[in-house]
């Protein structure tokens, strides 16, 4: 039974080192983050969600925020006392006996209560920034389209040159 067990195991790894072998020559890791700007020649191998077009347009839009309101809360501890039962056996057997008695403990009884309003700044329209391409994915009828992207990314293209091949992993879609 451990044999057969043992051959199947062996096989299975034979087998997937074999797949390996056949997924491509792509050695290097990929986290998450991916949004880097190259052009197309340059750096970087390319995720499932990148897109490469010709740089049209960068927009930046700026945060809305508003004076808002809410309570503030403040932490306020009192006094309290509790009552503590307190056990003790003795003996064994038929022997055995329970003491019993009780006493005070002190503690404090901590709450946050409300004690008048504090104002802040809500934000109403996060700041987010954005390209648009042209000629996306090599389509040359797939023109004018605006992707949000991270400020790395955007100053990155906001450096190049109009009409510079650009590829980078948007955050979305639209401005």
């Amino acid at each position: 039974m451990f044999g057969r067990r043992l051959a199947i195991a062996g096989v299975t790894a034979l087998v997937m080192a074999g797949m390996g072998g056949c997924s491509g020559g792509d050695t290097g890791t990929h986290t998450g983050g991916g949004d880097h700007v190259s052009t197309v020649n340059g750096g970087t191998a390319p995720s499932p969600d990148t897109v490469f077009g010709l740089r049209d347009e960068v927009r930046h839009v700026t945060a809305v925020t508003t004076r808002a309101t809410r309570p503030h809360l403040v932490r306020q501890c009192t006094d309290a006392t509790r009552r503590a039962k307190h056990t003790q056996r003795t003996g064994s057997g038929k022997r055995r006996s329970n003491r019993t008695w009780y006493t005070t403990e002190h503690y404090q009884r901590c709450a946050k209560v409300r004690h008048g309003t504090e104002t802040y700044r809500r934000v109403t329209r996060p700041e987010h920034w954005c390209v648009r391409l042209d000629d996306v994915g090599g389509d040359r009828s797939h023109d004018d389209v605006w992707y949000r992207v991270t400020r790395t990314t955007y100053g990155d293209a906001l450096g190049t040159h109009d009409h510079a091949r650009l590829r980078f992993t948007p955050e979305g879609s639209g401005c």
